[in-house]
């Protein structure tokens, strides 16, 4: 992948390594059943073997064994955030909410190794494309610091170009779906480019980590800038469904969907916000009713198969969700089941809404059929949260993800405004629009 420094040209010659494409049937991804498998318990993604799907290039030499992360204290103000970065370059570390225990328990890990960090973005403790991309390039910070102090002492930078390529190569391997992995670890890799031959070893990796402060940051402020714009859309009152988790839990920030939520009752609308559990992980129930209910939003729990009847029966009046991926003509991937939800809302006259940032548009792809659609393990169906609900032997299919086709969106909510009616010629004046990405 060449290296640019603006956002356009990175969508449009970057090459996402990514498991192969699924099999096509006029257009459409096709998925076949897993097959069937004993119950056992799965490996965790540190000790498990990656399916051979998972990246057309394998890193070089085997993968570092992971440390088992140890539990720290949890923000000294009790938010929940899912992600952040706690002290400085030689002792800091990546410090992950894991969002796998949510609500029972509420466990922070601290996360100073690659393996330990791509198993954590593979088994769920961080989640939400924002969030996996600043974790992502946390994780080229923790990786090469480690390798800079242990081997590299007083060396110059070109020590380092193994190291990257291989870290590099792991986190993006780690998730295929959620482009904005694939975006901050380019950034990361382009600020590395940039100053490569002029610093030592150890002097690149504070930079890096300067880099990496500065995606978490920006992330920050892109959730608060779409949070104004998405809570002028929703109504004044009524009822507002929402779909997975878009909140602090999966951004650097106030989150997307979630945000713009929380900023119209701030505001003053009344407004009673619908969550769908979100199967077959349940995101919406363990993770969006907390964060609404410790905010102190009005929320109503319901299981995904209730949003038709509770549009029929006229109690919502907007749908907001948020987006791991939007192509160039405004096709949007995102937690299963939001393209059911899309449809239900075009039947019914409901507007439609996705909130994303920047960098979540892909404009290497100019469709949503071009999208990879992540295919989880077979037991998050069979065996939701370890209870055995469906016989051991029968085949699963468990695709991650949907393409909500443009002409079901009404209107994509970004930093910079509102993309109404979104297709290729909206999205491509926006983008060209963007300021080019700081070469610092």
């Amino acid at each position: 992948m060449k290296t640019t420094s603006s956002l356009a040209s990175t969508r449009a010659r970057g090459r996402s390594v990514a498991p192969a494409a699924p099999t096509r049937g006029r257009g459409r991804a096709v998925f076949k059943p897993a097959k069937p498998a004993r119950p056992a318990k799965p490996k965790p993604a540190h000790q498990a073997k990656p399916p051979a799907a998972a990246s057309r290039t394998k890193p070089a030499g085997r993968p570092a064994k992971a440390t088992a992360p140890a539990v720290v204290s949890g923000p000294s103000d009790g938010v929940l955030r899912g992600v952040e970065w706690r002290g400085g370059l030689d002792d800091g570390a990546i410090i992950l909410l894991d969002q796998t225990l949510l609500p029972r328990e509420v466990v922070y890990r601290s996360i100073r190794d690659l393996e330990s960090l791509r198993a954590a973005i593979i088994d769920l403790v961080v989640r939400g494309a924002p969030a996996i991309g600043i974790a992502g390039a946390y994780g080229l910070v923790v990786h090469l610091s480690s390798v800079a102090r242990r081997q590299l002492a007083g060396k110059g930078t070109s020590a380092l170009d193994e190291p990257l390529r291989h870290a590099y190569e792991r986190l993006l391997t780690s998730r295929p779906t959620a482009v904005n992995l694939r975006w901050a670890l380019v950034r990361m890799r382009d600020c590395y480019d940039r100053h490569s031959g002029h610093l030592t070893a150890q002097e690149m990796c504070a930079r890096l980590l300067m880099e990496a402060k500065r995606i978490h940051r920006e992330d920050a402020e892109l959730c608060a800038r779409i949070a104004d714009f998405g809570a002028q859309l929703l109504p004044e009152e009524g009822g507002v469904l929402t779909h997975c988790n878009t909140g602090a839990l999966a951004t650097g920030g106030v989150g997307t969907a979630l945000g713009c939520i929380m900023h119209a009752v701030r505001a003053g609308k009344r407004l009673m916000i619908y969550a769908d559990e979100t199967r077959p992980l349940l995101q919406g129930a363990r993770l969006t009713a907390l964060e609404l209910l410790r905010a102190e939003v009005p929320v109503t729990l319901i299981t995904d198969s209730m949003a038709g009847f509770f549009m029929q029966q006229g109690k919502i009046q907007a749908v907001i969700v948020g987006a791991d991926r939007i192509t160039a003509n405004g096709d949007t991937a995102n937690k299963i089941g939001t393209y059911a939800l899309a449809v239900l809302a075009h039947h019914h006259r409901i507007p439609f809404y996705v909130a994303a940032p920047y960098s979540t548009f892909d404009l290497s792809l100019d469709t949503g059929a071009s999208i990879t659609i992540e295919e989880r393990h077979a037991d998050e169906v069979r065996r939701p949260l370890g209870t055995q609900f469906a016989p051991a032997e029968v085949p699963v299919a468990n695709p991650a993800f949907d393409v909500t086709p443009s002409s079901l969106i009404t209107a994509l909510i970004t930093e910079r405004g509102v993309i109404f009616q979104p297709d290729s010629e909206r999205v491509a004046a926006w983008m060209n629009g963007l300021p080019g990405e700081p070469a610092v």
